[in-house]
């Protein structure tokens, strides 16, 4: 299978994490991880998806949904996040 992104995608959510003294790498940050799992969660399972959503938002509570909103709009993926969202906050 093969698939195709925008550029501009690569860069949403990174973070530079320092794997050795003066080392950095870009990671994707948590919030981008999350909105990934779920727009792939028939390819990693429904439930690992779901649960990272859920330690996400006991995690980062309201406060963090607004980027995963930011997020999820900016890769098409707003209409997997937002009930998923609604379901574990409610």
């Amino acid at each position: 299978m093969v698939a195709q992104y925008a550029s501009t995608t690569f860069t949403l959510g990174i973070e530079r994490f320092e794997a050795a003294p003066g080392e950095t790498v870009p990671v994707y940050n948590a919030a981008r991880s999350v909105v990934d799992a779920m727009r792939h969660r028939s390819r990693i399972g429904e439930t690992l998806a779901l649960s990272a959503l859920g330690r996400y938002l006991r995690r980062d509570g309201r406060s963090g949904v607004s980027e995963l909103q930011h997020i999820a709009r900016e890769l098409g993926a707003l209409s997997v996040i937002r009930p998923a969202v609604e379901a574990v906050l409610a």
